[in-house]
């Protein structure tokens, strides 16, 4: 085995030959620093032979060795920052080959057919991508992230980052057929040019982080100006990596490939619809479904059977899943969940009484219930503020509400509100544009934007007439696997009532809202339980 590859492998010579225009700029970075210092040396020797005597070289020679000591010493310092600063490491669930040891003999035969170094471990990320991360920089080990683990030794081939929903959605052939190239990187990886141009690239990107700390702002300038110097070669080495490790790939389930990057932008779809419709609002109530992954299934299955375009993708469900790959399937789709909470929502990271986990079967009952049901009370109390005449509550708010001018003038002081206590509830305003965020604020990727006033209030109407329809007309809270909380109704979810609600939010309208209400036969001025 190689190990490295060819040189004449498609892509590798224009990979390095970018990889040695990075370190040209690391080069020519060195010699600014050191020539004052060459120009110290030549006056200095000029001097003690006698060919610069007499005024002003004595003065001059002074002043230039004072700069040459004061560059030096700045130069020596940001040298020591960019070696010592750590890149930032993806959150992950570290998968042992005692958990997974198919995976990884998947794994390494696929580096065995294309000669390329096997990675030295595999993680999983809850999101739907997959590649190689580099975790052997000394200022891992030195912080314990990585210390210890065979991937953080010197000259460890990178660590294999696997999306978790393609393990429960992909087939073990699509898997296989997916990975082959990004596992072929590991051979342009290892070739010494590109692997330093990487290194110097990364601890670049993290001086600029320790740039933002008390005492070291000056870092962050100089870091940045050689990022921006080398930023379209560093971008071209990637692109000459990948068209280096494709090439190598193309003999590996090439066929099998087209058809399994229709399965990847299938799952990407399916598990953004999961994480934003169905795991934000348990996460919101402080829950967090504990099979976001086996979840996916669900949600691509429910997909594939209303979407014309995804027919016949179920049928693959018979085939041997990829998660069979892995020795407890359960507890990494659990580790994996957390972590996604974590993530994108900014959730603990370990689970307490105020953060625990919730099966799909609860769901109904322990999320959407209680959030239709919290958010009710949450809009009571906002009437209440506002010395809204006390009543029934169904029929209290379609009085607030109800503006003959239909303007819907009267919701804005309580959406006003309501916005003001969502506010408050997050935890204080979102960071300014622009603002740098460091490596462990969370949630890293938040999933939605804070939602306008008048979003607020259909959305806590909607939650009040959902549970007077529970409570009186015998409707049942539900779960959709694409859209999240939904109104059973005889057992068939009700779609219709978003535009009732808005008639009485947006225009001040009662009248579709009551023609809703009674044909379901819930009445108004009924009480519902509000906790």
């Amino acid at each position: 085995m190689s190990g490295i590859g060819s040189i004449a492998e498609v892509g590798v010579p224009s990979a390095r030959s970018r990889a040695l225009a990075v370190l040209r700029v690391r080069s020519r970075a060195l010699a600014v620093v050191l020539l004052p210092a060459a120009v110290a040396v030549v006056l200095v020797a000029a001097r003690m032979t006698g060919r610069l005597a007499g005024d002003p070289w004595p003065a001059v020679t002074l002043v230039v060795c004072v700069v040459a000591a004061l560059v030096l010493l700045v130069g020596g310092t940001f040298a020591a920052v960019v070696a010592r600063a750590g890149p930032a490491l993806t959150p992950t669930v570290p998968l042992s080959e005692a958990a997974a040891p198919d995976l990884y003999r998947l794994v390494r035969d696929l580096a065995d057919r294309m000669d390329v170094p096997a990675p030295s471990a595999i993680a999983l990320t809850p999101d739907c991508d997959s590649w190689l991360e580099d975790r052997t920089h000394p200022a891992h080990r030195r912080s314990g992230t990585a210390a210890g683990r065979p991937e953080s030794e010197p000259g460890a081939a990178p660590v294999l980052v696997i999306g978790s929903p393609f393990l429960w959605w992909m087939r073990i052939a699509e898997l296989r057929a997916v990975l082959a190239p990004v596992i072929a990187g590991t051979g342009p990886s290892a070739h010494p040019d590109i692997a330093d141009a990487r290194g110097f690239v990364r601890g670049l990107d993290a001086a600029v982080d320790v740039g933002s700390r008390r005492g070291l702002g000056w870092i962050a300038g100089p870091a940045g100006l050689l990022l921006r110097l080398c930023r379209v070669d560093a971008a071209e080495m990637e692109r000459g990596v990948a068209a280096a490790a494709s090439d190598r790939a193309q003999d590996v389930d090439y066929g099998l490939r087209i058809a399994a990057q229709e399965q990847v932008g299938l799952a990407y779809a399916g598990w953004d619809r999961l994480l934003t419709r169905v795991a934000l609002p348990a996460w919101r109530m402080g829950r967090w479904p504990a099979r976001l992954d086996a979840g996916v299934v669900s949600a691509l299955t429910e997909l594939s059977r209303r979407d014309r375009l995804a027919e016949g993708f179920t049928s693959r469900l018979g085939e041997r899943p990829a998660c069979d790959l892995l020795e407890q399937p359960g507890a990494v789709d659990e580790a994996a969940s957390l972590l996604a909470a974590r993530l994108f929502h900014g959730g603990p990271a370990e689970a307490g009484p105020q953060w625990s986990p919730v099966d799909w079967a609860e769901y109904p009952e322990q999320v959407v219930d209680r959030k239709w049901r919290l958010e009710a009370a949450r809009l009571h109390a906002a009437l209440d503020a506002l010395a809204v005449p006390a009543g029934p509550p169904v029929e209290r708010v379609l009085g607030f509400l109800t503006d003959p001018g239909g303007q819907g003038a009267a919701g804005e002081s309580l959406a006003g509100r309501l916005a003001a206590e969502e506010r408050s509830a997050a935890g204080g305003p979102e960071p300014a544009p622009g603002t740098a965020r460091t490596a462990d604020a969370v949630p890293l990727f938040p999933l939605q934007a804070p939602r306008s006033g008048r979003d607020l209030l259909a959305d806590h109407v909607t939650a009040l007439v959902c549970c007077a329809a529970v409570d009186s007309a015998g409707a049942e809270p539900g779960l959709d696997w694409l859209d999240g909380p939904v109104l059973r109704v005889a057992g068939e979810r009700r779609s219709d009532l978003a535009p009732s609600v808005l008639c009485l939010v947006e225009d001040g309208d009662p009248e579709p809202l009551r023609a809703w209400l009674a044909a379901i036969g819930v009445r108004p001025e009924k009480p519902v339980r509000l906790v």
